[in-house]
C-alpha cells in the first residue's frame, strides 16, 4: 500500500533535506558547510531541518548513508578494482566528503553516537562483496590465495580509509595509486 499524506510528505521533505546536504558538503567541504545553508537551501528553518533528523549527527550520518546508496546505484555490477578506483577519484572530487567520512567514522567509536551503528552495518556490506570478488579470482588463480578472501578484504578496506585519511592531510597524495598497488601485489605472476 503506498504512503499517503502527511507521512509520505515528511519522507519527501527529508530526502530533499539529505540530498541538499549531500550537495552542499561535497562542494563546500565539511568543515566549511552549516546546516543553515541546508536549511535555507530546503525553505526551513534550521529547527525545521532538525524536526525531521534526532540530532546533527545523525543527519550528517544519513548524508553518508545516502552516499553510499548513490555509490551503489553508479556501480550495480560492482567491480572490485575498476569501481573501487572510480569511489576513489570520486572522493578526490569530493573532499567535504572524505572529511565528513572520516570525522564520522572516528565519533562511531562512541556507542551513543548515531555513527556507532552505521559503520558496522556498512563495514559488513563492503566486506562481504570485497570477499565475494576476491574468492572469484583466487578461484579462476588471478589473484594470490595464501591469504584468505576475509582478511584480504579487511586490508583493502583499511587501506582504502587509511589513504583518505592521509589525503585529508596531504592533498598531493593520490588516493587510487595505494589501492592499485595492493591490487597488484596480490595478482599471481602466472
Amino acid at each position: 500500500m503506498a504512503k499517503r499524506g502527511p507521512y509520505r510528505k515528511g519522507e519527501a521533505k527529508r530526502a530533499e533535506i539529505l540530498k541538499a546536504a549531500l550537495e552542499i558538503f561535497a562542494d563546500e567541504g565539511y568543515r566549511g558547510t552549516s546546516l543553515r545553508k541546508v536549511a535555507a537551501r530546503c525553505d526551513l528553518s534550521l529547527p525545521g531541518i532538525m524536526h525531521y533528523f534526532e540530532s546533527k549527527e545523525d543527519l550528517l550520518t544519513q548524508v553518508l548513508r545516502v552516499r553510499d546508496e548513490t555509490e551503489r546505484a553508479r556501480h550495480p555490477e560492482f567491480d572490485l578494482v575498476e569501481d573501487t578506483l572510480d569511489v576513489m577519484r570520486q572522493g578526490m572530487r569530493t573532499p567535504g566528503l572524505v572529511e565528513l567520512f572520516v570525522s564520522m567514522a572516528a565519533s562511531a567509536g562512541d556507542l551513543d553516537h548515531p555513527a556507532h551503528e552505521f559503520f558496522p552495518r556498512r563495514y559488513e556490506v563492503l566486506r562481504k562483496a570485497a570477499v565475494e570478488h576476491l574468492q572469484k579470482a583466487m578461484d579462476e588463480g588471478t589473484i594470490r590465495t595464501d591469504v584468505p578472501a576475509e582478511r584480504l578484504a579487511v586490508l583493502l578496506l583499511a587501506v582504502a580509509d587509511g589513504i583518505q585519511l592521509q589525503w585529508l592531510a596531504d592533498r598531493s597524495v593520490d588516493m587510487q595509486q595505494p589501492l592499485a598497488d595492493v591490487l597488484n601485489l596480490l595478482r599471481t605472476t602466472g
